[in-house]
């Protein structure tokens, strides 16, 4: 595959305006899927099940087979739609998307089309600097996820080059809610870092409203990047691209540079953009064409005849807009309030994307600074080095945990650092892992004061400098004492079972 030319982002700028636009599939959590008795994958309890185990009838698109609307997936998405400012249509329908996925097995989906639940939004979103950008919501509509292709052979994983695929239809009738925004304007050098703010918010609102997991690298969350140019004064859209399921914050951001660039310098030496799907690769950090943009008319719709149309109940909806939580901006606010971190700390954390996880790691029993510092610096470092997610390696509860260990004297910092790499390596809870590797902090003071001794012994000289006032010279035997001990000692004690041996032989 050939390499796209790319023009330097601030070039692209001045001869260009972006235009973006954004689709984000969000999964639910329901019990079971939208239209069947199944069990939800989405659902953290059934994950990892066995392919095709999570399957009825309506999934598979056995003949004979009627679908029933999820009565929790309706509520969870009005209530979405409300929290994203929508009004909720008194009627809505779903229809029928006509296409063919080998992971389809209907040959159609059950979606929403003209007649959405929620439409004409708005979304506050909060940049780095605190510039607040609104978002205009086109609708956000219900329907039902696609299986899952596992392409088996070829290096990559991918369907190019692979021997053959197979078929899970776990995921096949999970619940979705698709958001859809309008076009976005304005954000000019700004809009890869809108694009991350953007979803970050989404999935703010929707851990908040307790309706999705939201991990990306699962796939609860997926993010569509729409990205045309257009030039510099004038009215007329440029061509989009559509950059499909991207499953990062961070791939997000990169996704849309790595467009604006490519579109540009098509466009700057005379070439037109084809209205198309993109592929992001995480590895290269590069799109690559998908099939040819689908439009509407494409898609065949027309109203599905196996579901009555969907009219909640104005109560209903009174009662689900009573129960929304805070909005994303109140909530940063109480949260920097009530944790006392700085406007630098604080802000570090939202950039990071990893608010969420901070808070759930407090709520579990950690004090703020300690759930900012293990996911703002070893989990994060971690995740970095392996191209990760944070959230993808290790769980807030592991996370409070691991601190309870801590603050109990259990560990040192430098212990608990190699308890994470256990926990994170799938060796079990920071307890479990503790037990196998033997990392607890030796607490017995005959053990330490037997390596205090032999320290001595090859320092004979330390207590005298001791007691003569050159306290520092401990550092030396609590260096060899920590080494002996393989930094199972606390440092701390150490040193003053080290003074007290001084004082007491210098009485």
């Amino acid at each position: 595959m050939a390499k796209d030319k790319l023009m330097d982002f601030d070039k692209a700028l001045e001869l260009f305006e972006p235009v973006l636009g954004f689709e984000v599939h969000v999964e639910l959590n329901t019990e079971t899927k939208m239209f069947s008795g199944a069990a939800n994958p989405a659902n953290s309890a059934n994950h990892g099940a066995e392919p095709n185990t999570l399957v009825a009838p309506v999934d598979m698109g056995l003949p004979g087979s009627l679908p029933v609307v999820n009565e929790t997936a309706v509520r969870y998405s009005i209530s979405l739609g409300l929290a994203l400012g929508c009004s909720i249509a008194p009627s809505s329908r779903f229809a029928r998307k006509n296409y063919f996925y080998p992971d389809l097995g209907k040959n159609y989906q059950i979606s929403q089309y003209d007649e959405p639940i929620a439409f004409e939004g708005q979304v506050e979103i909060e940049l780095a600097d605190g510039t607040v950008v609104e978002v205009p919501i086109e609708r956000a509509h219900m329907e039902e996820d696609a299986g899952k292709l596992t392409h088996v052979g070829g290096a990559t994983g991918r369907i190019q080059g692979a021997e053959y695929s197979l078929v899970d239809y776990n995921r096949a009738g999970v619940p979705l809610v698709e958001i859809v925004t309008k076009p976005i304007f304005g954000a000019e050098h700004r809009a890869p870092e809108v694009a991350k703010a953007y979803v970050q918010t989404i999935r703010d609102i929707v851990i908040g409203l307790g309706i999705s997991e939201a991990r990306m690298e699962r796939g609860n969350l997926r993010c569509d990047a729409n990205v045309s140019l257009r030039p510099r004064g004038q009215e007329k859209l440029g061509t989009r691209t559509e950059t499909k399921n991207v499953n990062s914050m961070r791939s997000v951001e990169r996704a849309v540079r790595y467009e604006i660039q490519r579109q540009a310098a098509i466009l700057a030496a005379g070439g037109t953009i084809t209205q198309e799907t993109r592929h992001w690769h995480e590895d290269t950090g590069t799109t690559s064409p998908g099939r040819p943009k689908s439009d509407a008319d494409d898609y065949r719709y027309f109203p599905e005849p196996d579901l009555l149309p969907v009219a909640p109940a104005p109560e209903l909806i009174e009662q689900l807009r009573a129960a929304l939580p805070e909005p994303p901006a109140a909530r940063r606010r109480r949260l920097k309030g009530e944790w006392g971190f700085n406007d630098i700390d604080f802000q570090g954390v939202v950039n990071a994307g990893l608010l969420a996880e901070v808070e759930a790691t407090v709520a579990a029993g950690a004090s703020p600074a300690a759930a900012r510092k293990w996911w703002m610096s070893e989990i994060s470092r971690i995740a970095n080095a392996e191209n990760r997610e944070p959230a993808e390696l290790v769980t807030p509860a592991q996370v409070a945990a691991l601190q309870a260990l801590v603050d109990a004297g259990t560990l040192t910092d430098k212990l608990a650092r190699q308890v994470l790499e256990g926990v994170i390596a799938g060796e079990g809870s920071p307890q479990e892992v503790v037990d196998k590797r033997g990392l607890a902090v030796v607490s017995d003071d005959g053990a330490l004061i037997a390596a205090i001794d032999d320290a001595l012994a090859a320092q004979p000289d330390v207590l005298e400098k001791i007691r003569d006032g050159k306290v520092q010279a401990a550092g030396a035997v609590i260096g060899a004492v920590m080494k002996a001990m393989k930094g199972q000692a606390d440092a701390a004690r150490v040193r003053e079972l080290i003074l007290e041996r001084a004082a007491a032989t210098g009485a």
